[in-house]
């Protein structure tokens, strides 16, 4: 219960910070952020926009481990945990595309312009929304999981390409792509102290949210084939 209030006070805090701590030229106080050229306000997007883009790739890689297991000790259990992992993944997915969009219609005039990196995490959408088509299509426990299993491995293969090159070794809009040389200091992480505090602590309050919803899912899933069951016996 003590970790819940913690996370809870972590996520109120840093979304308090990230949005209402004022940006100016000339920081003087800890609770102002330096004004980044080419980003201004639009910076605040980096509190809440890398997180998810974060959680996008624990996930689908827990994903991955549980299929691992899986394959080695033939347990469902592994498979209903790297499913319930994948379909956060997916969630975070969606959630790091729409905050990006958002980021990009004040930034660049428009909600989606086929960037490298908009087009790397829509090839992802649609790579892991192939594994969900592929599970719903299969019937039998074993089969499905063995199938999925091999699929998220196969699938997590692409990840860091489209996630970490494909948008770095290609021109775009988005800062850090190949010839950028705009908003440095947030793709280096040489930020000021207290941009990189918050910045940090983001990732620690949605990476600690990630597990606890892991969990949370895991278990109904559990709950939800207990069901099935029962209504196939009766």
């Amino acid at each position: 219960m003590v970790w819940k209030i913690f996370l809870f006070i972590l996520l109120a805090f840093v979304s308090i910070a990230g949005i209402a701590f004022p940006i100016v030229e000339n920081p003087q106080a800890w609770y102002q952020f330096p004004n980044i050229p080419g980003l201004e306000q639009n910076a605040r997007i980096i509190f809440f926009h890398v997180p998810t883009a974060w959680l996008t790739v624990l996930a689908f890689f827990m994903s991955t481990v549980f299929s691992f297991k899986y394959l080695k000790r033939k347990d469902l259990d592994d498979d209903l945990k790297a499913y319930a992992s994948a379909q956060l993944g997916m969630t975070f997915c969606i959630l790091a595309t729409v905050t990006g969009a958002v980021w990009a219609k004040f930034a660049w005039g428009s909600f989606w312009s086929w960037d490298p990196r908009q087009t790397s995490i829509f090839a992802l959408l649609l790579i892991y929304g192939a594994l969900f088509a592929l599970r719903s299509s299969i019937e039998g426990e074993e089969k499905r999981a063995t199938l999925s299993a091999v699929y998220s491995i196969i699938a997590f293969v692409t990840v860091p390409f489209f996630i970490f090159v494909m948008p770095r070794i290609m021109k775009g809009l988005h800062p850090g792509s190949a010839e950028d040389s705009s908003a440095g200091p947030v793709v280096n992480f040489q930020m000021n102290s207290s941009m990189l505090l918050i910045f940090f602590l983001s990732l620690i309050a949605f990476t600690i949210l990630y597990f606890w919803i892991w969990r949370i899912s895991y278990k109904s899933l559990i709950i939800k084939e207990n069901i099935n069951k029962q209504l196939i016996r009766g």
